[in-house]
């Protein structure tokens, strides 16, 4: 799976700074983000109306002419059959280039989600998902990744700071082990999975400087394929490409 190096990401504070732009202004940002070169876009069952609003922006754009990714949520009773049809028809789309298992943050999530995984694969085989992976919270969660062999995309919290990322404690309210996420991401690559990175601006909570020192960190340090970053203005849009592109040079 081919894909730009900077993702549009649709769940700042679960959709609701995206949600906020209503649809025509939600829509313009996508198509700016597409005209400077942003060609994946992201969201999860769990942002809201956000795999609609989605779908409508990208109304008209060649399907081939980008990627989209989407998370589902792993919950019991549910079908997984007919939850990633749903999904497609919320964002009309025929298919999914990636689609994740979301918010894993237990140590028995390979088990646990054996029945999501069986469906997603079932859903591959009538091409209506392309390519599969998984987003985790939390060090036993991640430390599980490097060997599911059923996982060709890991989603993982990634900056410099270690703000909003993995701790033995998923929820917690204190810095992430940097070193040790790190350590992880080198594993799954080596691995041969594809990583997509979150949380690179803290949450909205770096300025300027530790934005840049975050992109830079992500794809020169910790070694990421692809970051995602939630925008509600093209300024961002902007800088975001700005710093990839100095996290690159």
């Amino acid at each position: 799976m081919q894909v730009t190096r900077l993702a549009f990401g649709t769940g700042s504070f679960s959709g609701k700074v995206q949600r906020d732009l209503g649809q025509e202004g939600f829509t313009r940002l996508v198509r700016y983000a597409y005209d400077r070169g942003i060609r994946f876009f992201e969201t999860a069952e769990s942002y809201g109306e956000m795999h609609r609003m989605l779908g409508v922006a990208l109304k008209g754009i060649p399907r081939d002419n980008y990627r989209l990714m989407s998370k589902v949520t792993t919950r019991q009773g549910a079908d997984p059959q007919e939850k990633i049809d749903e999904l497609r028809r919320l964002a009309n789309t025929e298919y999914f280039d990636i689609m994740l298992l979301h918010y894993q943050h237990t140590a028995t999530w390979p088990a646990d989600t054996a029945r999501w995984q069986e469906g997603i694969q079932e859903a591959q085989s009538k091409k209506a998902i392309v390519s599969r992976g998984a987003s985790v919270h939390g060090l036993p969660a991640l430390r599980q990744m490097p060997a599911t062999k059923w996982l060709d995309v890991a989603m993982i919290r990634m900056n410099h700071k270690g703000k909003s990322m993995d701790a033995e404690d998923y929820a917690t309210a204190g810095l992430g082990n940097v070193p040790e996420v790190v350590s992880h991401v080198q594993q799954v690559r080596r691995e041969g999975m594809g990583v997509i990175s979150m949380k690179l601006v803290g949450e909205g909570t770096f300025n300027r400087e530790d934005r840049q020192a975050a992109m830079r960190f992500a794809f020169r340090i910790a070694g990421v394929d692809c970051v995602t970053v939630g925008y509600k203005n093209t300024a961002e849009i902007d800088e975001a490409i700005e710093n990839l592109n100095l996290a690159l040079a």
